[in-house]
């Protein structure tokens, strides 16, 4: 999805000097509610990529947020700086003001260098949060559910390319097995499937070796991509499908759970070219933010992995779509998704009465 800020309806700057706060919030809609997703605290090289990254990332949520059928709108925000050195409660505290500043139009949550115990500090100052730990009467570990999801429309994937919802027999390649990464592995080797796995954390790479000591890994990601795959799952950053990686897939279908994986405008055309079937990133992993969203109502686990569990049909249903309307799952799942905001959307001009 390319990207326009005239298209976001805010943009807010926070900066608090004493605790060294610099971020961005970017509200993309509330056509459907709340503008809801995570905080990403990240050591961006300047200030304009944190920018084109949360306007990026507040677009993807609304999407996600639109197809995943929840009552929210997207946004997004990231905190510039390290979050190994630079995360301090009173840099939390200071951002959750922000956040309560914006009166609600924005629920923040868990994202890249958060966690739900950092959402517990900014909850201190703002009640707009979610994605908490279970302590404080939260959902907790919100990968767990993303992996689920991004499973769930892998087996969608399989399904429309070979005929069968399943995984068993196929070889897959897991790029990046932190947060999500190490649980979708684990739904792979149960289904049956042989798993290749790379990362540049080597201790991510020891946690999935030690429950999984039979699955190989690659050197790099470029190790992994050329390997002999049928499925490529990238979920570690985004970007991941760019002018230089799609040629070298050799896989038959790509599902992962990182988020804007098209690195521009027309990778999705390259990749239907290349008879290549992608499952767009933003159905695929909204397990997640389904788990957040339900945590809000009161968390239920069995009802939110219900619900993330329809990532198989909403998969399906758009890569019919897809077919039927001959442009690649990308465009039809826009579509789709553009659809449901302006239907639902155009509902607040009917003027309600007290």
């Amino acid at each position: 999805m390319s990207v326009f800020t005239s298209s976001h309806e805010q943009v807010a700057f926070c900066h608090d000097p004493r605790s060294g706060l610099k971020a961005i919030i970017a509200i993309y809609s509330t056509a459907l509610g709340p503008a809801l997703g995570g905080t990403r605290f990240y050591p961006y090289p300047s200030e304009a990529e944190a920018l084109a990254d949360v306007l990026a990332l507040a677009k993807g949520m609304a999407y996600k947020n639109a197809l995943a059928g929840l009552d929210f709108g997207g946004g997004k925000a990231v905190i510039w700086g390290d979050p190994e050195r630079d995360k301090s409660e009173p840099l939390l505290r200071a951002y959750g003001r922000f956040v309560q500043s914006l009166g609600g139009r924005y629920v923040t949550a868990c994202d890249v260098g958060t966690y739900t115990e950092d959402m517990d500090v900014v909850a201190r100052e703002c009640r707009y949060v979610t994605g908490r730990s279970v302590e404080h009467g939260g959902a907790g570990d919100s990968s767990i559910l993303t992996a689920y999801g991004v499973f769930q429309g892998m087996r969608a994937s399989a399904e429309h390319q070979w005929g069968r919802p399943t995984l068993a027999g196929r070889r897959v390649g897991v790029a990046g097995v932190g947060k999500v990464g190490h649980h979708l592995v684990d739904h792979l080797r149960a289904d049956g499937a042989t798993v290749i796995i790379c990362d540049v954390n080597e201790h991510a790479l020891d946690r999935v070796r030690d429950v999984h000591p039979e699955v190989e890994v690659a050197a790099d990601t470029d190790a992994l991509l050329r390997s002999e795959l049928d499925v490529y799952a990238p979920c570690a950053l985004g970007g991941a499908l760019n002018d230089k990686t799609v040629p070298a897939l050799t896989a038959q279908v790509v599902c992962g759970a990182a988020n804007n994986q098209l690195e521009h405008s027309g990778i999705e055309k390259e990749l239907q070219d290349r008879g290549i079937l992608y499952a767009p990133d933003y159905v695929v992993n909204s397990g997640g933010v389904i788990q957040v969203a339900d945590e809000i109502e009161g968390f239920n686990f069995e009802r939110a992995k219900a619900k993330a569990g329809h990532i198989f049909d909403t998969t399906k249903r758009i890569f019919a779509l897809a077919a039927e309307e001959g442009v690649p799952p990308a465009v039809a799942a826009d579509r789709l998704a553009e659809r449901r905001m302006s239907e639902v959307g155009r509902l607040q001009t009917i003027r309600l009465w007290s």
